[in-house]
Parts: structure tokens; C-alpha cells; sequence
């Protein structure tokens, strides 16, 4: 288990990103870094201190052995922190942080859309990148181009769907927006493909709020569980692509038991990054891993022995922070009514990509004054999204 190293700075982006801004501005710029006080850390102050934080109890299992930059063990389900190494440390994130392109984009589109990739599409891609092998001319379906992006983590796919969400500035600065929303404030975002580009950073507390937001639709979940696909090769021809997750797939290491998901990464720049969820006993834990010093199977070899200590510390650890719910899942504040006039309250519990319904998939009505006050559930598109 590392010690107590001088941390690098953790730079906190503070930027006026408004959510409702037009997606089709330029992405916001990072405003100059601050390094995250333990008064002002998301999640938590012990969250910004350097080095291991955990609080053991009586019986408690002691901490495997580490060398990442960066790591962090959550619950699923409470948000609660278990345990952590330098949670802030801006790092650079690779392809995890493609996890945060599908959580902004993938509800925008109907599986079964058609799209003939062209050129254009697949121009920008950065030299080195990994690639599914989309070609233009060929017709894809989004449900292939999302395989693509998370069984081979292929830029290639990010691209034509930022293409066809509207262009890369365009999803740059819908990511940073729903990064801010999740109060993801360790994160700049210059590209949706992860690739190393000078800024982009992110964090294992964010690359973690990313994961847990992304669960929850049953698409994303689905994608980042998928081993085997076959993906078209163009003239009615398909191959066969894999997941490069190994704890899923067991190449090279041991398939994790109970595991979900999520996403690895790798640049060279990077090194290896990966978040893992499993569930075991009904509890469903959540692991991010930054960096480690050595070796390729270093980051699952981690994160798998990450979620072990998770399940098997059950109640005999406490939270050292939390995992903060989204901004726009929070109750809204409402000035006081008039005299005599019902409140209105408004709900907290709606996901990313299913809007803000109470319940059901019909219009939820509040009666506020004597006028109707109408809150509209966010369908599945039927087509491409319109700007």
C-alpha cells in the first residue's frame, strides 16, 4: 500500500458552463487551476487530503497492496466512499473517459438508426487511436457504433457519433456541461475520444461519478457487459469484435465474478486506466484505478483486489466521503408559496437520458395557483435528434 507521497496538484476546473446554454457554443474553457482544499472537495474533505484514507473498524480487512497515482472503492448504491488514494488528482483519464461521451450522447439517438459514414465524419481522428474499423461508404446501425465504442473503445465510433450529435465541439461541450451537472469538477474535457490531448484530465472520483451515472440506463449498462459482437465489414460481411475489458473476458487475467462493466483505457502517455463495477449478494461496488506503476494487468490485478477488500470489509469500514448526486437530480428550490396556494414540489429521482417524470411515461401535472404546471418525460428518440 503506498504511503503518504507529496501529492501533484489537483487542479479543481471552475468554469460558468450553463446548462442550458446552446449545446452548439464552444466548449467552456477551464479557467486557471486551484488545488482542491479540503473545505471546498467534492465529496468530502478527507477526499482532498494526500495519500490512503480509509477508517477500519474492529475486524476490518486491511488494504491490498497498491502502486496507482490514484484509486477509489465506492457503494454503488449509497454513494458512500470506502476507501481512497488521492481521489482529486487530476490525471490524464484515456478511453475511461469515454464512459462520460456515452452518458452525454447515447440517449440521443434510436438504436436502430441508419448512418452512412462518410469522410468527414472520420476526420480528426488522432495517429495511434484505437479503431473498431469503420470505413466510409459502409451503413452502421448507432447500436453497432455503440459496440464499437464500448467493446473496442474504437475513436473511429466516438467520432461518427459526435459527427452525427452534431460535430466534436459540439460534444466536447455537452460533456463538459454534463460533467459540471455531476459535479465532476476535476475534469476538462477537450475531445470526446479520450486520446491524449494536452489539458485532459479527469480524476478517479469523477472517472467513478461517470461510471455510476452511466449504470444507470440499461443501454449503457448493456454495452459495457457485451463480450462478442459482430460488426460489419462492409458488402454484407461482418467480423467478430471483443471486449478489451479482461476482467470481463478473463484474457490475460481472471474473469471478475459479478462483474458489470465498466471501461478501460490506455495511451501510452496515460498508462492504464480502468473502472470496474461488480455486484456480489446483492451489493454492487465501484472501482476506479489510475496509473499503476507497473505492467499491463497492474489495473485489473488492482481493481480486482480493490472490490474484493470492498465486499469483504462490509460494515467494518466508514465512509471517508461520498459520491454526490448530479445537480439536475437534486430537489429544486421553490420560492414560498402564496398564502393558500399548494407548493409545488418537484422530485429528484429522474436519470440522465429519461428527463424529469415523477412516475410513468405520461405528463406529470401539479396543480400550483389553479394553473397546471406540466413536466414531460424525456422518450426514447424514435430518429436522429434534432439540434
Amino acid at each position: 500500500m503506498p504511503g503518504n507521497p507529496t501529492p501533484s496538484p489537483s487542479p479543481q476546473f471552475s468554469r460558468r458552463t450553463a446548462l442550458g446554454m446552446g449545446l452548439g457554443a464552444a466548449a467552456a474553457l477551464a479557467l486557471p487551476a486551484q488545488r482542491a482544499s479540503a473545505a471546498t472537495a467534492v465529496g468530502g474533505a478527507r477526499l482532498a487530503a494526500p495519500g490512503v484514507q480509509v477508517a477500519r473498524g474492529a475486524g476490518a480487512p486491511k488494504l491490498p497492496k497498491l502502486n496507482a497515482k490514484a484509486w477509489l472503492v465506492a457503494d454503488h448504491d449509497s454513494g458512500e466512499v470506502l476507501a481512497s488514494f488521492d481521489a482529486h488528482r487530476a490525471l490524464p483519464p484515456a478511453s475511461t473517459l469515454k464512459m462520460l461521451f456515452a452518458d452525454t450522447v447515447l440517449p440521443e439517438f434510436a438504436h436502430g438508426l441508419e448512418h452512412k459514414v462518410t469522410a468527414e465524419d472520420l476526420a480528426g481522428i488522432p495517429a495511434g487511436s484505437s479503431l473498431v474499423g469503420i470505413q466510409a461508404g459502409t451503413t452502421y446501425t448507432v447500436h453497432q457504433l455503440w459496440q464499437g465504442v464500448f467493446l473496442r473503445s474504437g475513436n473511429d465510433a466516438v467520432h461518427v457519433l459526435a459527427s452525427m450529435y452534431g460535430g466534436v465541439d459540439k460534444a466536447v461541450a455537452a460533456m463538459q456541461a454534463r460533467a459540471e451537472d455531476l459535479q465532476a469538477g476535476d475534469t476538462h474535457v477537450v475531445s470526446p475520444d479520450g486520446f491524449d490531448h494536452k489539458g485532459q484530465v479527469s480524476s478517479a472520483y469523477d472517472l467513478t461519478l461517470f461510471a455510476r451515472a452511466g449504470l444507470k440506463n440499461d443501454d449503457f449498462r448493456g454495452y459495457c457487459a457485451t463480450k462478442v459482437a459482430d460488426f460489419p465489414a462492409g458488402g454484407g460481411k461482418t467480423f467478430q469484435i471483443q471486449n478489451t475489458d479482461r476482467l470481463l473476458t478473463g484474457q490475460g487475467v481472471a474473469a471478475y465474478q459479478g462483474l458489470i462493466g465498466v471501461k478501460n483505457g490506455y495511451t501510452s502517455h496515460a498508462g492504464n486506466t480502468f473502472t470496474g463495477a461488480a455486484t456480489r449478494k446483492g451489493r454492487t461496488l465501484l472501482v476506479t484505478v489510475m496509473h499503476p506503476a507497473s505492467g499491463y494487468e497492474a489495473v485489473y490485478e488492482e481493481t480486482a483486489a480493490l472490490l474484493d477488500w470492498g465486499f469483504a470489509a462490509g460494515s467494518t469500514v466508514s465512509a471517508v466521503g461520498e459520491l454526490v448526486t448530479p445537480l439536475s437530480e437534486q430537489p429544486k428550490k421553490s420560492a414560498s408559496p402564496a398564502a393558500g396556494a399548494p407548493a409545488v414540489v418537484s422530485s429528484g429521482t429522474a436519470r440522465h437520458g429519461e428527463g424529469w417524470a415523477l412516475g410513468g411515461s405520461a405528463a406529470v401535472a401539479a396543480v400550483a395557483g389553479g394553473g397546471l404546471l406540466a413536466l414531460r418525460r424525456r422518450a426514447r428518440p424514435t430518429g436522429r435528434r434534432r439540434a
